[in-house]
């Protein structure tokens, strides 16, 4: 087993706890009640504050601050804490915090998600796996995002929406509403739903019968003259037998903010 490998111009707490294998650079600050899973790089000047519970070989870039106090006039400094998974790389600037009392105490990101320069995970909020976001891409508080999702440059994300999964969100696209699984959501003049995420779903392996399925529901769900509540019960009589399609009436039934069309 190695021991972790902290340059003298590094700043660790007493109380943080250090897998085997983890590398801590110059300047970089590693605060109390921090936990860094096995093989964890913390390049120069990267910050870690806790109570934070960070898992296996998660790479810190220069200046990105992980685990800082929540951006909330109602924080009064209780116990609240951020966890990670595995493999994350987190790029320079990036900011994540930890949750709030009221929000349930904690913020919690996944496994594999590349977080690219200047994006920022907000208090409370829930990031699962294998996802990109994009430079300056920002999530306010509370926001769900499921996984193998895109979220893409300099795009905001409202308090308490969700993303669903393979969904593809469009460079500079306002969302404040919920963004359906499996779809493509971009800004034109408004923000507007064009069906299915056609390239993502192809290089994330799925076959053309599913990609049909899923083209012939959003084209009932935007193309048809129905309302939402008739497309999804003729998604049930006509396309019962895709589980992506059973995924897709599910999400939708039970979004709170209403969905983008």
């Amino acid at each position: 087993m190695s021991v972790a490998h902290i340059h003298v111009q590094a700043s660790v707490a007493p109380t943080a706890k250090l897998g085997s294998g983890v590398q801590i650079g110059p300047y970089a600050v590693v605060g109390d009640g921090v936990e860094l899973g096995e093989g964890c790089i913390l390049h120069s000047h990267a910050v870690v504050t806790g109570p934070s519970k960070i898992g296996r070989d998660n790479v810190f870039h220069p200046f990105s601050a992980i685990g800082g106090d929540p951006q909330d006039l109602g924080f009064k400094g209780e116990h609240v804490e951020l966890i990670v998974g595995d493999g994350n790389t987190f790029r320079e600037y990036v900011t994540v915090n930890r949750g709030t009392v009221k929000g349930g105490g904690k913020t919690v990101v996944g496994s594999r998600n590349l977080f690219l320069a200047s994006t920022h995970v907000g208090h409370d909020s829930v990031v699962g796996d294998n996802n990109l976001f994009v430079n300056s891409a920002t999530l306010a508080g509370h926001v769900t995002v499921e996984d193998f999702t895109t979220i893409g440059f300099s795009s905001p994300v409202h308090q308490f929406c969700r993303i669903g999964r393979y969904a593809y969100i469009g460079a500079s696209t306002v969302i404040t509403q919920d963004v359906p699984p499996f779809s493509l959501v971009v800004t034109e003049r408004e923000t507007v739903c064009f069906g299915i995420n056609k390239i993502g779903l192809q290089r994330k392996g799925f076959s053309e019968e599913r990609q049909r399925a899923l083209t012939r529901a959003y084209k009932l769900l935007l193309r048809s003259k129905l309302n939402t509540k008739q497309a999804l019960n003729e998604m049930r009589a006509t396309l019962s037998d895709s589980e992506d399609v059973a995924e897709l009436i599910r999400f939708i039934e039970t979004s709170e903010r209403g969905i983008v069309k």
